[in-house]
């Protein structure tokens, strides 16, 4: 049986699947901006049916429509149990889409900036996210990361996360100060996870249904299989795939969509069988 929920930094209890909140704010970066009312009612719901872990970051948003800004409309006063995860370190190039990647001085202020426009004192969980669109590189994060180290120090963070990193770059932010997330792409390498699982690390693939990007989640045509098998969609057998890999993975499916977001949900009551896993 699914274990359903993971102890964050080993204190915070969050449910496996949560919420990207990328899509609240516009369909792609360099898309027009959504209806504002339609994102409240999104995360409204979401928290409805049971999502107390919420991923979102500054740089989420168009024109006068922002993801952080949303959430805090939505949701504040805001529940106990509700893990809001944000990260730093992408800088929106002229067209919106983050191209551009903040210095080790530029962080504190970014910091302070997802603090103010989510309305929080202190954030759950500030992943450094290294790089731009693209997979990891060889670049070292030391100076970057003992920014967000410091800051978690003074008390403006609980938890620490890194994202688009790989192995050398995992290790050298753990040496720094203890790591309880990391968040790379989903793309069927999941070379890191055998190090999160040993740690007590989450594992929090992005993009899980493929994030608009290929026209749809990895694997489709295998997906489409056991879905048919299973009067499922695609999607939900590619959020119940995620996270019947480990325990220590969370799913963050993303939409703008109140019928997207009950079809992604869904998938927490899927069970996938060996058959199913096997074909998968």
């Amino acid at each position: 049986m699914t274990i359903k929920t993971f102890s964050l930094g080993g204190e915070l209890t969050i449910n496996r699947l949560g919420f990207g909140a990328m899509r609240l704010a516009m369909g792609t970066f360099a898309g027009p901006p959504r209806d504002p009312r339609t994102g409240v009612a999104v995360l409204r719901r979401a928290v409805e049916l049971g999502v107390n872990h919420i991923d979102t970051a500054g740089f989420y948003g168009r024109d006068e429509v922002w993801a952080n800004e949303l959430i805090r409309t939505a949701l504040a006063p805001y529940r106990d149990d509700l893990v809001i995860a944000t990260k730093v370190g992408p800088l929106p190039g002229p067209h919106g889409v983050p191209s551009g990647q903040a210095t080790a001085d530029q962080l504190r202020g970014l910091v302070e900036a997802d603090l103010r426009s989510l309305g929080l004192d202190r954030l759950d969980l500030v992943y450094l996210r290294v790089g731009g669109m693209t997979g990891p590189g060889d670049e070292s994060i030391a100076e970057r990361f003992a920014v967000l180290a410091a800051l978690r120090a003074e008390g403006l963070i609980r938890n620490l996360g890194v994202s688009n990193v790989d192995a050398a770059q995992l290790a050298e932010a753990r040496g720094i100060a203890p790591v309880t997330a990391v968040q790379n792409r989903h793309t069927g390498d999941t070379g890191l996870l055998p190090a999160c699982e040993e740690a007590g690390i989450a594992y929090v693939p992005y993009f899980p249904l493929g994030g608009g990007v290929g026209g749809g989640p990895p694997d489709a045509e295998r997906l489409g299989r056991v879905a048919a098998r299973l009067g499922a969609t695609t999607a939900q057998v590619a959020i119940a795939a995620l996270l019947a890999t480990s325990p220590s993975v969370l799913a963050i499916p993303g939409t703008g969509s109140l019928d997207h977001l009950e079809e992604n949900l869904a998938a927490n009551d899927l069970r996938l069988r060996d058959e199913d896993l096997s074909d998968l």
